[in-house]
Order: structure tokens, then C-alpha cells, then sequence
């Protein structure tokens, strides 16, 4: 018998495509729904898309990321839950403690487990307490003579990535092969994590050649069961920034799929962790497997892991807040291939890095189709703000072939029907990245759209999209003109979002990153 619900008004802690993915899911569980908006983000469709709507003091991500407001939000709304979305306040412990200082649940894990997977080398440090294999590194916040002592270790050749200790999305994360470049890379990753994460901590890991970026996706319910729900390959990374994701991961041995599974488990048991979370793990070329980071919220990708499995992960997260067992969670064997393509608001440079854009949207209409999926909150007259992350919609499909190339052909297809005018966006290079050849044999790594960055460029500006032809050249240039300031050596890094103010003013981007009913996959 289920257990009564606890949850029955949830405030989303969040903005855009996941708030509105939020809220329907609650909305077919029976709980009502508030949202939340910054005073600059009003007309954003996300507040159109619940029960409820509250508005916060403040503009720009600051608004979102005042725990004190959130938290006076939900009260005033008579909620009795939160749930963060993803990125914000989603990893934060003391987030979740004052919504528990509050009397509301938090739909999520608790504050003890954010903490410990929150700090990177913390939990490195649990990795290898459970014989999980971690790449090398340095333990915990590292200065540059340590730093340097760790760089000059590794020998001819070596390499590190430089990471944020409470850092996650690529931000404060940065590749160094020479040791003349370390310092350096120290100090803009700490800036950036100090503005993203208000923590400059940062480590240094060995950087694994020809790496895959695979995540288990997992669940585990407050009597201790944990459920491995499958897996992702994650590798198609710009800067660092995942733009195309696949699951379930292809390629994988019997043996590195079960390593993969045991070890995120085994991890997930250890941390006595309750809720919906996501396990990171490098796959080298060599075979090397290691551990990278556990995300103990919802992915952006979990899209992929639902069209799968026919989950409702979201769902899922509700159940377990009030209190469900998921004991009876037994997905079946992955059923066909899904790809998820991230549609986002920017200007493709030659190099095929990316300036962040953005203007008033003059035509939205994504496509539609057997196995499509498109998660949004764009419309036609939206003015869009550089203030927040550039992602404005996530394009999913789902083939029941195991032909990753087939699934690939399909979601291009998708791309090209994807009718947004008005603001820049990088439709054409996605297109570009499905229709390579690599698809038959998934032959990418975590670098391969860097090194194939000027071909991938070349080839979206001559991708056809027949079927509504490309933005216009007069809604381009007015997205270039909005004001966004770039990091010229890193366009994805957190950012001074331009606008003519102070930098007390200035808030950067620390969002990240959802709708449907889900159904069991039909057989045959």
C-alpha cells in the first residue's frame, strides 16, 4: 500500500524548461503547483505553466539563488515542498536545510548527502573508501605550488584538467597541458567557481586521453533501496558543455556496462542516499574506467534515460519525498535508442565556439512526430534575456531500432523542422553533428567537437533546413546585439552577462538546464 502523500503544493525552485517539466509531473500526481520568477523574468512561460506564481525581489539569476526569498516564496504560497529543478540552488545543503528549518520537504536528497557529494574531493574520497577507481588528483582545494608539484609528477607528456570543488556543468573547469599555462588556469577557474558556486576552491585531476563521458542514472528510497534505472553517453561536449546526449550508452562491453552499474551502486549505498541522482564516470580509450562526480539532483539529460525505459523520472523524485517505496522499480532492458539535442540560443563562431544570443523571438514552432519529444518554453513574442543560461529547448527522440545512426537521421530530421526565428540559434550545427558518419560506430570522445570544430562549422553553414529555410538575417543581427559580454578565451564559462551596470549588479549564469505524460514502451 502506498504510503499518504506528504506533498500535496510544491513550490518550483527554478525557471524555464524544467519548471514547466516539474509542474506537469506534479500536476498528474495530484499536487498543486507555484512558481517563481525574477522581477526580469515575468514573462518567462514557465509562470504561465502553474497553479500558482510568486514573484521574487531582484533581478537575473541572483533572484533564483536567494535562499531566504525562495524559501518566503513557498511560505506565502501555502506550499508545503520544494523541488530545485536542476542547477540554482539544486546542490546546495543549506538550501535544503532552511526548506527543512521551514517544515517543507524537499524533493531531493538530504542536506548531509548534498554536502558530501557537493565538495568534489569529498567525494573522491568516498569513491575510494567503496573501491570505486577515481582518476589521479590532488585531494581537495590545491594552491599553485601544490599544483605544480602534482603537474611536474605525472612526467613527459602529462596533462590535468583543472576542476571547481563545488563545481558541476563545466564551469570552473579548465584543461591544461602546459605547466606554463597552470597558474592561470587556476585563477579563472576560481573566479568562476567563486561567481557560480560562491566556493573558488579548486583540484586538479589527470586528464585521460580519448575519454567517453558515461552517467548512471540511479534512485534510492528513504528504507535504503537503490535501483540502477541504466545508462548515458554524454561525450558530445562543447568546452566542456554536454550539447548531445544518447542512451543508452553505446559501444559498452557486458563487463564495463556492469563495472559501470556495481560501482555507481555501491556509491549510492554508501552515502545512505535518498532520491534521484547521477553517477560520472570516464571511459579512456585505453579501458581505463574512473569515477568523475556524483550529481545528487536531476540531470538535464534524464529525458534520454525516460524514453528508454519508459520512466517518469520526475515522477519518481515526488514518490520518493512522500515517503514510496521503489522496491517494486524493476526496469526492463532498455527498449530502441533515444538522443537528446540541445537547441540553444547563440552565434556560432569559426573556431565553433559560441557567443551567447538571444532577441525577440518572431516565429516558435518545434517539431512534432511519432517519438518526438520537445522540451521548452520558447513562443513567439518572447524576449529572451542574456541574464540566463542560452538553452531554450531540448529536442528528444526516441527509435525502438537498436541503430544508433537510424536514431541519429531521425532527430536531424527533427532539427530541421525546428521553425525559430528572430534569435540566433545553433540548429544548423546540431544538424551538423548528427549527420556525421561516427553515428554508425559512435566513434566520438569527449574532444571530438573540438578537434572537428572548423568542419562542423563549415557544414552548418551549408546545412539545408528545407522545411522553413534559416533564420533570418534581421532577427540574427538584432540577437547579436543584446549585449551579452564574452569571455573571449572561453565563451561557455560563467559570464559577465553585459549589461550597463556595476559588477555588484552583474549576475552570472548558474542555471543549467523540462513535459509529457510517459508511457511503458509498446512491444513489438
Amino acid at each position: 500500500m502506498p504510503k499518504e502523500n506528504v506533498i500535496h503544493h510544491v513550490l518550483i525552485a527554478n525557471r524555464g524548461e524544467i519548471a514547466i517539466r516539474i509542474a506537469r509531473a506534479a500536476t498528474e500526481a495530484g499536487i498543486a503547483t507555484t512558481a517563481i520568477y525574477a522581477t526580469d523574468d515575468a514573462n518567462s512561460l514557465h509562470v504561465q505553466r502553474a497553479d500558482n506564481a510568486v514573484a521574487l525581489a531582484g533581478v537575473g539569476p541572483a533572484a533564483y539563488l536567494d535562499i531566504d526569498g525562495v524559501v518566503a516564496a513557498a511560505k506565502e504560497a501555502g506550499a508545503d515542498a520544494i523541488h530545485p529543478g536542476y542547477g540554482f540552488l539544486s546542490e546546495n545543503a543549506a538550501f535544503a536545510e532552511a526548506a527543512a528549518a521551514a517544515g517543507l520537504t524537499f524533493v531531493g536528497p538530504s542536506p548531509a548527502a548534498l554536502g558530501a557529494f557537493g565538495d568534489k574531493a569529498n567525494a573522491r574520497r568516498l569513491a575510494i573508501e567503496c573501491n570505486v577507481p577515481v582518476i589521479p588528483g590532488t585531494d581537495g582545494p590545491t594552491n599553485p605550488e601544490e599544483a605544480r608539484t602534482f603537474f611536474k609528477e605525472l612526467g613527459p607528456g602529462g596533462a590535468v584538467m583543472v576542476k571547481a570543488v563545488a563545481g558541476g556543468g563545466g564551469r570552473g573547469m579548465r584543461p591544461v597541458t602546459d605547466i606554463d599555462q597552470l597558474e592561470d588556469a587556476l585563477a579563472r577557474c576560481a573566479s568562476e567557481a567563486e561567481a557560480a558556486f560562491g566556493d573558488g576552491g579548486v583540484y586538479l585531476e589527470q586528464l585521460i586521453p580519448d575519454a567517453r563521458h558515461i552517467e548512471v542514472q540511479v534512485a534510492a528510497d528513504q528504507e535504503g533501496n537503490v535501483v540502477v534505472l541504466g545508462d548515458r553517453d554524454c561525450s558530445l561536449q562543447r568546452r566542456r558543455q554536454k550539447i548531445v546526449e544518447v542512451a543508452p550508452a553505446p559501444g559498452l562491453t557486458e563487463g564495463q556496462r556492469a563495472a559501470f552499474h556495481q560501482h555507481a551502486a555501491d556509491l549510492t549505498k554508501a552515502a545512505e542516499y535518498s532520491g534521484l541522482g547521477t553517477v560520472e564516470f570516464l571511459l579512456g580509450g585505453d579501458g581505463t574506467l574512473a569515477f568523475i562526480e556524483f550529481n545528487a539532483r536531476l540531470q538535464v539529460e534524464h529525458t534520454v534515460t525516460e524514453a528508454v525505459t519508459g520512466l517518469d523520472l520526475v515522477r519518481l523524485q515526488f514518490d520518493i519525498a512522500n515517503g514510496e517505496s521503489i522496491a517494486h522499480v524493476t526496469p526492463h532492458a532498455p527498449w530502441g535508442t533515444a538522443i537528446q539535442a540541445r537547441v540553444n540560443l547563440e552565434t556560432m563562431e569559426t573556431d565553433g565556439g559560441a557567443r551567447p544570443g538571444g532577441g525577440d523571438i518572431a516565429a516558435f514552432e518545434p517539431p512534432a512526430g511519432p517519438g518526438l519529444r520537445v522540451d521548452h518554453f520558447g513562443y513567439a513574442g518572447y524576449r529572451t534575456s542574456p541574464r540566463y543560461d542560452s538553452m531554450l529547448a531540448k529536442v528528444i527522440v526516441h527509435s525502438p531500432s537498436n541503430d544508433m545512426s537510424d536514431c541519429a537521421a531521425k532527430t536531424g530530421r527533427a532539427l530541421s523542422e525546428f521553425r525559430l526565428d528572430g534569435a540566433p540559434s545553433n540548429l544548423s550545427f546540431l544538424q551538423a553533428v548528427l549527420a556525421r558518419p561516427e553515428w554508425e560506430t559512435y566513434g566520438f570522445d569527449v574532444a571530438f567537437i573540438e578537434r572537428e570544430a572548423a568542419t562542423l562549422v563549415e557544414a552548418a553553414a551549408a546545412m539545408p533546413r528545407p522545411h522553413f529555410g534559416q533564420d533570418s538575417d534581421e532577427g540574427a543581427a538584432a540577437a547579436r546585439l543584446a549585449g551579452a559580454k564574452v569571455d573571449e578565451a572561453d565563451p561557455l564559462a560563467v559570464l559577465d552577462h553585459g549589461r550597463a551596470q556595476s559588477s555588484e549588479d552583474a549576475s552570472g549564469d548558474f542555471s543549467s538546464e523540462d513535459g509529457y505524460v510517459l508511457q511503458a514502451p509498446m512491444q513489438g
